[in-house]
Order: C-alpha cells, then sequence, then structure tokens
C-alpha cells in the first residue's frame, strides 16, 4: 500500500475520531457509536486508525450517528479523492466489468501517446473477442463479480477503434510468457497470435515482444500503462493503482525504456510470435 495512500486514510481516521469526540450530543466513546451503528467496535477502532477503508455507505452511517449529517459530503470527497489513486477491483467491478471498460474507453480516448508494458496476458487494446470473453470470464469469477461478459467485450473492442485514428501511438512491449499462456482455449489463441502477427506495421503499433530468452536489466514487475506522460495505471490483484506525479510518472517511463532494450521489433517480433504460435496444437 503507497505511503501517500496510507496517509490519507489516517487523515480520514483523524476526522472521523474527531466528529466521534465532538458530537453535539455529547462526546461518544468508540463503543457508544458502535452500538449506534451496530458495528463491532473494532470496526470503529480500525477506521479511525485508518486501518479499514470505509465505503460511502460507512461515512454517510457515521455523520448520521454523531448528530453531523451535513458532513457526508466533505466525507466522501475525502475518500474520493485518495481513493483516486488505488482504485480497488472489488469496488470497481460492484456492477460488472463493462462500466470498468468504459472508463478505460474514456481514459484512452483522450491519450494521444500510449506506452505499455504486459507480461501476462495479450493488451486489451489487441485483443481478439474470443480471447477477451475469456479473460473476463475468468477474472469474474477470480473477483465473484457480476458477469457482464459481452457487454464488456463490446467496450474492449470499441477501445480498439482509436488504433485507426490518425495522430495516435499504441507503443506496445509484451513479454513472450503472454503469448504462451494458455488462459483460453488452444484454438482462440491461435487465432489471438495471428491478430498480433498483423498489427506488426500498422502505423499507429509499435509492437515489441521480450524473448523468454532475452537479457533483462530489471525484473518483469507489474503490468501498467503510460498515458500522454499524465498518468501511469499500475495494475495489481487487489486494485488499480493510478499515479499522476510527475515523478513517479518518470521512473515508470524509464522503466519502459530499460523493458524496450531487451524486446524485438518488426520482423524479429513476429518471428517470436510465429514460433509460438507454431508450437500451438489446435
Amino acid at each position: 500500500m503507497s505511503t501517500d495512500y496510507q496517509r490519507a486514510r489516517e487523515e480520514l481516521g483523524r476526522r472521523l475520531r474527531e466528529l466521534r469526540v465532538e458530537s453535539p450530543d455529547g462526546r461518544l466513546t468508540g463503543t457508544e457509536l458502535a452500538e449506534r451503528l451496530g458495528w463491532p467496535q473494532s470496526k470503529v477502532s480500525k477506521l479511525e486508525n485508518g486501518r479499514q477503508t470505509p465505503t460511502d455507505d460507512d461515512l454517510r452511517a457515521w455523520a448520521v450517528a454523531v448528530g453531523q449529517p451535513a458532513v457526508s459530503a466533505e466525507l466522501r470527497a475525502r475518500l474520493k479523492g485518495f481513493e483516486s489513486h488505488i482504485r480497488s477491483w472489488r469496488r470497481q467491478l460492484a456492477a460488472g466489468h463493462a462500466p470498468v471498460q468504459e472508463t478505460w474507453n474514456a481514459l484512452v480516448a483522450e491519450s494521444r501517446v500510449l506506452h505499455k508494458w504486459e507480461n501476462n496476458a495479450v493488451s486489451g487494446m489487441l485483443q481478439t473477442a474470443d480471447y477477451a470473453r475469456h479473460i473476463f470470464l475468468g477474472y469474474a469469477a477470480l473477483q465473484c463479480s457480476p458477469r457482464d461478459t459481452e457487454e464488456a467485450v463490446r467496450a474492449r473492442m470499441k477501445r480498439q477503434e482509436w488504433l485507426y485514428q490518425p495522430g495516435k501511438q499504441l507503443n506496445l512491449l509484451m513479454w513472450e510468457g503472454a503469448l504462451r499462456a494458455e488462459v483460453c482455449p488452444a484454438e482462440v489463441l491461435a487465432a489471438q497470435l495471428d491478430r498480433l502477427v498483423g498489427v506488426v506495421g500498422m502505423d499507429t503499433v509499435r509492437l515489441g515482444i521480450v524473448p523468454l530468452d532475452a537479457g533483462l536489466r530489471i525484473p518483469p514487475g507489474n503490468p501498467f500503462s503510460i498515458l500522454d506522460e499524465r498518468l501511469v495505471v499500475v495494475e495489481d490483484w487487489h486494485a488499480e493503482l493510478w499515479l499522476d506525479d510527475a515523478e513517479t510518472i518518470a521512473l515508470y517511463r524509464r522503466v519502459w525504456d530499460t523493458l524496450a532494450e531487451s524486446a524485438v521489433f518488426g520482423a524479429d517480433a513476429q518471428q517470436v510470435i510465429a514460433r509460438v504460435r507454431r508450437n500451438i496444437k489446435v
């Protein structure tokens, strides 16, 4: 968990404690507040000490319970402010994958240049519909989220229209392991690799593959995207990290450039993809 995120959560916790202590109904103990809310006392303690992230409903209930419902909007604004940096999958996927894909569509639409690193699956920017379908099904099962698979696939395919717009540029690096990951049936993976071979040479796509036997100056790390040098989005199992400070963006750009030193492009990239494709038993 990032230091900035934890600091913001602790500050929100201090504000919650302040509201409890300064309740118009008189100072409330943590136990008294928990009884009013119908919560275990441990939850009140965790929220006040920055060891648990509240939900919007938690904050609304807290404001009412301490006799200050008007501060609900302030508390929710604080939450939104620091959660914009760590966006948990649990919250994002509460309504399914399609809304998340639409958010990404908006981010990409307003961007001119993307730098992406993928080390575990083919990038969504170049996925076939069948491949994307299996990815969404797998993550829905993992996250126990609503299965709006077809809506999510359509949204992801819509985003790929960006690739055919003048002035756009996708700089994509993928580890060879991402090409080999059998996250779908063999025939789907074969078609996906055929798609990748076909995009090599597109004006708007610069595709680099880091072979499994390539020397690496740094470990592969997590997948990430850099959007116009203004935002970095890093993917992890529990959340997306949205990072917008200049120093961090510069760091991730150095990571991308360093990984690119180990990549092959153009015809050499096609050869790596074709080699993987030949080993698939359809």
